[in-house]
């Protein structure tokens, strides 16, 4: 059994010990460290890792925050319907309430256009244009959007030969049936008001 004296003494060689070399690993110091002392190599590791993970869970915290639309873009939605489409936290926004009047299909039609359009690969072409039809344009399809027949039948044709915009009618068919109808009902909801009031109460907040 090591006396009190002797321990002690262990402590202040540790202490008075000179620094380490650089990439010299550290000495394990566990069993001297009753004390927590400022100087104990063990207690100096306790503090830095504590550190770190704080920082660790502040850049998390930060980096939600960063995610989530502010005040200034939660107002600009309700000047542009564009600028809205244009912001991926308003598209998620607008297509909750979508989702609440079974309507959500349409902006999905929408968005798979617009990917349709930036493909330039016949073959991958050919095949997003089908799956389009199938999903949204196709009467067999239960998530069929609302087109007129003229614009229905010209993408019949269309899919002999299909292209990037072939869509191109239909999906302004759509978007203006959003705007016109879906979005002004959107800035009314409660699904847009509320975040609107949350975004508000965070910047009094802060």
């Amino acid at each position: 059994i090591v006396s009190g004296v002797e321990m002690r003494k262990r402590q202040a060689a540790h202490i008075e010990a000179p620094p380490q070399a650089p990439g010299q690993p550290r000495p394990n110091t566990c069993c001297l460290c009753w004390c927590g002392c400022c100087k104990c190599l063990w207690n100096e590791d306790r503090i830095e890792r504590s550190e770190r993970q704080t920082c660790t869970k502040m850049d998390s915290i930060e980096a939600t925050e960063e995610q989530r639309p502010s005040l200034e873009e939660v107002l600009s939605w309700a000047r542009s319907f564009e600028m809205m489409l244009r912001s991926l936290e308003g598209r998620e926004v607008f297509r909750q309430f979508l989702r609440s009047e079974y309507s959500e299909d349409n902006l999905l039609f929408w968005l798979a256009c617009e990917e349709l359009k930036k493909e330039t690969d016949p073959t991958v072409v050919d095949e997003k244009a089908r799956i389009i039809y199938e999903d949204y344009v196709s009467i067999l399809s239960p998530k069929e959007v609302s087109l007129d027949s003229r614009v229905r039948e010209g993408i019949n044709q269309s899919l002999a030969e299909p292209s990037n915009l072939m869509y191109e009618e239909a999906q302004l068919q759509i978007y203006t049936l959003m705007h016109r109808d879906s979005f002004p009902r959107f800035l009314n909801s409660s699904v847009y008001r509320d975040l609107l009031a949350s975004r508000r109460r965070t910047c009094l907040d802060t």
